[in-house]
């Protein structure tokens, strides 16, 4: 049971119940609907001028995303809907096949080489996806699998190097396809699970202070990575280079004022950014609405946020409220990583925007994540999401 772990209540105050047991949680399906739509408003008053200039087409990018949209409410049904020990049972083959997926860029004709990095796979005629991104999903499971079947705090403490080794050679074969933002990513969020499944703090500290410094030598193995951090660092520096795409950010951002330009109105300097349509599309949100509509972003992915931890609070199974923790956690963390980026909070990372960003891999995974959720939020004492 999830109680046996209480360190998530003592992080976690939640005194709202989800709706009622055995039901979808209805605010958060509805949240997820509004998320969605809202990426996808951003997307085609961003992606215009871009869509035009590369296939003489302004909603390119948005047809292509409606597309991606079908196969992902798919995603979304499908993991709202399967029984959770049936999941498990097959939780292997999907670990599996997440690795070797992640391992298929690096055969020729298969993976795709761009930049020096091997981060996606060609589906002909389809698409092309980012397998790293099946490696959150893959690793919020397995994790949550292995430490739900840890009984006592003696047992849970010291019998965590399987997840612990698990999620240590995810994270290694996608920092060896070059993608060293996923892999710190996929590497924090594990570390989350860890920290309120009841690891002690003092392992805690240490492995994340041993994260941090294979994080930090895979930087210096790089010199665009380096490059990174040092425009990160001074700002003012190689505004035309190294700092473009910020520089340009912080102007949109300056120019959407207090109520911003407008949805649908040509908006001043969103078309100056390379790819627009992917990692930096919150900048097309913030432009259009400025800061009221930054503010009513925030509010959603607050109330998105705090009804994904709810359910993971309230339910009775303990795999079932890590998963919905570890869920919650990557689409909120996600979010802040690349917001924090287009305003300059952050170092440049490469993480997309969940809801927003263009492509079908992000897009997949957020609602086969999203769906997990919503199959957790039914899991009555009755139905203790088969705990072992």
């Amino acid at each position: 049971m999830f109680r046996e772990a209480p360190q998530v209540r003592e992080i976690i105050r939640v005194d709202s119940p989800v709706d009622a047991p055995g039901k979808n949680d209805f605010g958060f399906a509805v949240t997820i609907m509004l998320m969605w739509g809202l990426g996808i408003l951003t997307l085609w008053t961003s992606s215009s001028g871009y869509g035009m200039r590369l296939f003489q087409n302004q909603n390119y990018f948005v047809i292509r995303q409606l597309f991606y949209s079908v196969a992902a409410l798919a995603c979304l049904l499908f993991f709202a809907n399967v029984r959770m020990d049936v999941l498990r049972s097959i939780l292997p083959f999907l670990v599996v096949g997440s690795i070797v997926l992640c391992l298929f860029v690096f055969v020729p004709g298969i993976g795709i080489e761009k930049n020096g990095s091997r981060r996606w796979l060609r589906i002909p005629h389809v698409m092309t996806f980012q397998p790293s991104e099946t490696a959150k999903i893959a690793v919020v499971l397995f994790i949550a699998n292995l430490l739900a079947k840890r009984r006592g705090d003696e047992e849970k403490d010291i019998r965590i190097s399987t997840p612990a080794i698990g999620l240590a050679v995810m994270v290694l074969i996608i920092f060896l396809q070059k993608d060293f933002s996923s892999g710190v990513f996929v590497l924090m969020m594990g570390i989350s699970i860890f920290f309120v499944a009841g690891m002690k703090i003092g392992w805690f500290l240490a492995y994340s202070f041993l994260a941090f410094l294979g994080s930090l030598l895979f930087v210096f193995l790089e010199p665009y990575r380096v490059n990174r951090l040092i425009a990160f660092m001074m700002p003012k520096f190689d505004l035309y280079g190294l700092n473009y795409q910020s520089n340009v950010a912080r102007l949109a951002i300056g120019a959407g004022e207090l109520f911003g330009e407008g949805i649908g109105g040509g908006l001043t300097y969103i078309n100056r950014i390379p790819e627009v349509q992917a990692d930096y599309i919150f900048v097309g949100w913030v432009e259009a609405m400025g800061f009221v509509g930054v503010l009513a972003y925030f509010a959603l992915l607050l109330f998105f946020a705090w009804r994904g931890y709810t359910v993971a609070v309230k339910c009775p199974s303990r795999f079932g409220a890590l998963t919905a923790f570890g869920c919650t956690t990557s689409i909120f963390l996600q979010t802040l990583i690349n917001t924090g980026v287009v305003c300059s909070a952050l170092p440049s990372t490469g993480i997309p925007l969940p809801f927003f960003s263009a492509g079908g891999s992000s897009l997949l995974i957020t609602f086969a994540m999203c769906g997990l959720i919503l199959n957790v939020s039914r899991i009555t004492e009755d139905d203790d999401g088969g705990e072992v």
